[in-house]
């Protein structure tokens, strides 16, 4: 029933307070956006107010919200079947598993489906586990892999912090070759690869290389600031782990699917890993679906031993449908060209909003992943906010003002995140940073 009344609006904003709990926020004062409706890259509230999707919501909405074709393709399923047990096979299951070894990097062939990202991630850890008979994950401080407690533990964001005590054991965090602020002061990026990659390897020395499983990171860099790598690191990375019989775990959950102008941000460095996980782009978010690849050597392996994996909604016929669906409008839609396109159109237009604000100390992107680095100070790079600290006074309005001017988007220490919906126009993308310009212009009054 449409909702028209003012009192059935806050009904519904106090029904969702009261009785349901808000991810990664405190639960008292909340005012959340009201959403009722979406439509391309647009979301409005229960008043009606528009607000442009700048981030794709969780960065998964890759296909715009609302395509009918997903609708269509979600009750056809449903009409013939919604749920038997994983353990049976099905038509959509198979037709999603081979077109997911097709678009694959190299010979990863076979998958392990779950329900989203965190649970692909923590499946892929203890399959490496199992599957190496070595117990130990390297991955990235600037990281996010999930919320689950080996995801999480996985991820370095911070917000692991109040659950640390309970973190899963054996994994070691290294710096990322973070150009911007290179741990090693380095003068190009390539200079900071290498010297990245000369700490990862003395890391993998001091805790013993034949203790450890997989090297876990990103395809590429995504809530932690759209870190680039430099170009030759991840090539360089698969090299150590076949020089030390490492498994190589690459994280596509976020820059899967045509967000970096590729099928997955992996393919930008030409790398195949032994085991890949995904998830939000799979479905566009259309349902909840994850899954996780691998290549034969690891396959082969459980011929003859059960593989010790399994969840209840694993291979969700109805999810597969919708992914299936989404696949193929990626593709006649033109929607990772079109990711290209944008992608260079957002470049440009970032070079004149640097002309213009002060406040912008980096530009990060790859494809349509990317984020803004708002600082003090262009020469010191003093943050606006500190990384894994509460927003200060300076971003609070900046994220404040985004949201008056009717954006959703990130908005996270002193990043502001760019990543629209792929079926967005050159038009939409104006309007967008419009909006952003107006309210960095509030962060350029805090430079010094």
């Amino acid at each position: 029933m449409s909702v028209t009344t003012k009192s059935e609006v806050e009904a519904i904003l106090q029904q969702n307070l009261d009785h349901t709990f808000f991810s990664w926020s405190k639960q008292g004062g909340l005012n959340p956006i009201n959403a009722k409706t979406a439509k391309g890259v647009y979301i409005y509230d229960q008043d009606g107010k528009k607000y442009i999707d700048f981030s794709s919501q969780l960065m998964n909405v890759n296909i715009g919200h609302g395509h009918p074709a997903v609708a269509e393709a979600v009750a056809k399923q449903m009409a013939e079947l919604s749920f038997v047990a994983p353990s049976m096979a099905t038509e959509v299951r198979g037709k999603l598993g081979a077109k997911l070894a097709e678009i694959t990097p190299g010979d990863l062939t076979k998958t392990f489906f779950t329900l989203g990202g965190a649970e692909a991630i923590e499946n892929a850890i203890k399959l490496a586990r199992v599957y190496s008979g070595r117990h130990k994950i390297v991955t990235n401080y600037r990281s996010y892999h999930g919320a689950t407690m080996g995801a999480m533990t996985a991820g370095g964001d911070p917000r692991r912090h109040p659950v640390d005590v309970q973190q899963n054991p054996n994994v070691v965090h290294v710096e990322n070759p973070y150009f911007y602020r290179c741990p090693w002061y380095s003068e190009t990026i390539e200079q900071c690869g290498e010297r990245a990659l000369r700490n990862l390897e003395q890391v993998l020395k001091y805790e013993n290389p034949n203790s450890v499983a997989a090297i876990l990171m990103e395809g590429e860099s995504g809530t932690s600031g759209c870190i680039k790598y430099p170009p030759f690191y991840l090539k360089k990375v698969r090299e150590l782990c076949d020089k030390y019989g490492i498994l190589l775990i690459i994280d596509e959950v976020m820059s899967g699917f045509g967000r970096t102008g590729k099928w997955f941000g992996i393919d930008n460095h030409e790398v195949t890993p032994d085991i890949m996980c995904m998830a939000k782009g799979l479905t566009a978010g259309y349902l909840p679906l994850g899954a996780m690849i691998v290549r034969p050597h690891i396959a082969e392996a459980f011929n003859d031993r059960a593989l010790p994996l399994g969840l209840t909604y694993s291979a969700h016929a109805v999810a597969c449908a919708a992914a299936l669906e989404v696949l193929d409008i990626y593709e006649r839609e033109n929607l990772i060209e079109n990711a290209v396109e944008l992608g260079a159109y957002l470049d440009q237009r970032m070079e004149d909003l640097k002309a213009k604000h002060p406040s912008i100390g980096d530009w990060r992107n790859t494809g349509m992943l990317g984020a803004i680095e708002l600082v003090k100070n262009r020469d010191s790079k003093e943050p606006m906010s500190e990384w894994n600290q509460p927003l200060t006074e300076a971003m609070s309005k900046v994220k404040a003002k985004i949201a008056e001017l009717g954006m959703f988007t990130f908005v996270k220490w002193n990043m502001i995140f760019v990543a629209p919906p792929l079926t967005s126009t050159k038009e939409q993308i104006d309007e967008g940073l419009n909006i952003l310009s107006q309210a960095i212009s509030i962060a350029d009054e805090y430079c010094n």
